[in-house]
């Protein structure tokens, strides 16, 4: 997740977004760079909002079905999953390098991209427009709600039973790290979910409205350009706070970034030491 978040980074903001405001006539304005770009800008989205729905859906699992957690809660099985999310969602977004258009010609270059008019006219491009808002934006809000509903659900019954067997009902107060350890997994669970709700809902907000009023973004007044303006804002910065929560939760994620940071300057003292042996 965070390294999908980190993808988003940089290549939707500083090499598209910042590009496209502060670095006009580069190189990464050419048609081709630009529609590969956007193709992994896509697609980092896509993963990123994937892997928040496998992580809830995982901890999901090791919660609330503690039969199939034996056989679905491991490395291997994460490996896969993720692997295979990721494979599948780059060549979903594949389309969308053909349906930019060059703004200018210079000296026989094709510059900058424009989504072509019969992307919004031809029933071929609109069938996958829709799919594609439905497997970013609707689709995985409506799995995030209802895995994280059904979650708390049975943490309730479940610590309401534990409550009744370890006589904490009777006023009685006993530790319980089986139950700590949920906490902990819940507020985690929680805050990643939330996070994404909270800040991708302007951008559902803004695709239910562009589909009702049947807007094109050519005839976006000023208001509800702003608002989708935000709604880009506000999706980037969700792809900011995974590695944060990651960081400021996870023990071991703190020493998984230490060793990525040490690793070449481990390898290049072994190098060293090497040579002069």
């Amino acid at each position: 997740m965070a390294t999908a978040d980190l993808l988003i980074v940089i290549a939707g903001i500083i090499l598209k977004r910042m590009n496209y405001y502060y670095f006009r006539g580069s190189f990464l304005g050419i048609n081709s760079v630009c529609s590969v770009i956007t193709v992994l800008v896509r697609a980092a989205i896509d993963c990123s909002v994937w892997f928040t729905v496998t992580f809830t859906f995982d901890r999901f699992v090791a919660i609330c079905c503690q039969k199939l957690k034996i056989k679905y809660c491991t490395e291997k099985t994460a490996a896969v999953v993720l692997a295979t999310t990721c494979i599948l969602l780059c060549l979903k977004n594949i389309p969308f390098y053909f349906v930019y258009q060059p703004v200018l010609i210079i000296s026989n270059v094709l510059w900058e991209c424009y989504l072509k008019p019969s992307y919004f006219t031809e029933p071929g491009w609109v069938g996958f427009s829709w799919f594609v808002k439905f497997l970013t934006l609707l689709l995985p809000f409506t799995l995030i709600l209802l895995l994280n509903a059904l979650t708390v659900r049975h943490i309730l019954l479940t610590s309401q039973v534990r409550k009744g067997l370890r006589g904490q009902s009777k006023g009685e107060n006993h530790s319980d790290p089986e139950m700590e350890s949920r906490r902990k997994s819940v507020i985690l669970l929680f805050t990643i979910s939330g996070s994404f709700i909270l800040l991708w809902l302007v951008r559902v907000i803004d695709f239910i409205y562009y589909k009702i009023a049947g807007k094109v973004p050519d005839s976006l007044n000023d208001s509800e350009f702003i608002f989708r303006e935000v709604g880009f804002m506000l999706r980037a910065l969700s792809c900011c706070t995974n590695t944060f929560i990651y960081g400021m939760t996870q023990s071991k994620f703190r020493e998984q970034v230490k060793s990525a940071v040490k690793y070449p300057v481990t390898s290049i003292i072994q190098l060293m030491n090497k040579q002069n042996n």
